[in-house]
């Protein structure tokens, strides 16, 4: 296949896989190296940017995927007769910015942040997509750990974890979410109001 033809068949992969894929799988289903895909996407990339295309190129961690350009969602969300997506609750974003920030993490170290149960807003942002499990830990009960997806980083323009904004001095010059003897409820509050700007732009489906 000719540098053209690779190009085509990376952009056509992508756009019938329709979820985010890594390197590896098109580098195997194309039967070239890792750092050749690498070339190619960012040439497909590039040709979406330059042509002005309403679809563009996203980098999700160390995934890919084709997907519309946020600024034409009202006209899809017309000819799709989708609902305008509902926010988050703020404890779902509460929830979401505290397992962002300090993943993988266990449903009782997000309950320790907050102070309250969150067994339902956790299970409601694994349903959305935006969370995952992530394995137990090796404690007694092996209680399951959670981590953030690459919807996640799809919904929040994000193309990796290092692109999550920096976290703001806490109250007293105290430090912030370190280990699970020195996290308190005022801290995923004020995470919460932090982050609540870029957890609002994309999300579908419905409030916890």
């Amino acid at each position: 296949m000719t540098n053209e033809q690779q190009r085509a068949a990376v952009e056509a992969i992508l756009f019938a896989s329709g979820e985010p894929l890594e390197i590896s799988r098109i580098a195997d289903a194309l039967d070239i190296d890792a750092e050749k895909v690498r070339a190619l996407l960012f040439e497909v990339g590039a040709q979406l940017d330059n042509r002005g295309s309403g679809i563009c190129l996203l980098k999700l961690g160390s995934k890919y995927q084709l997907c519309s350009r946020v600024e034409y969602a009202p006209q899809i969300r017309a000819v799709l007769d989708m609902k305008k997506n509902i926010p988050l609750s703020n404890a779902a974003l509460e929830v979401l910015a505290v397992v962002a920030y300090n993943q993988p993490v266990t449903k009782a170290y997000v309950e320790q942040v907050r102070g309250v149960d969150c067994s339902g807003v956790v299970s409601t942002l694994c349903q959305k997509g935006l969370l995952e499990e992530r394995g137990r830990l090796d404690l007694p009960g092996r209680p399951l750990l959670y981590g953030t997806t690459p919807n996640f980083l799809r919904c929040f323009c994000l193309s990796s974890l290092s692109d999550l904004p920096e976290l703001p001095e806490k109250i007293n010059d105290e430090e912030i979410i370190g280990s699970e003897d020195e996290i308190d409820s005022s801290q995923g509050e004020q995470i919460r109001n932090f982050f609540q700007a870029d957890l609002e732009k994309t999300i579908a489906g419905g409030e916890e």
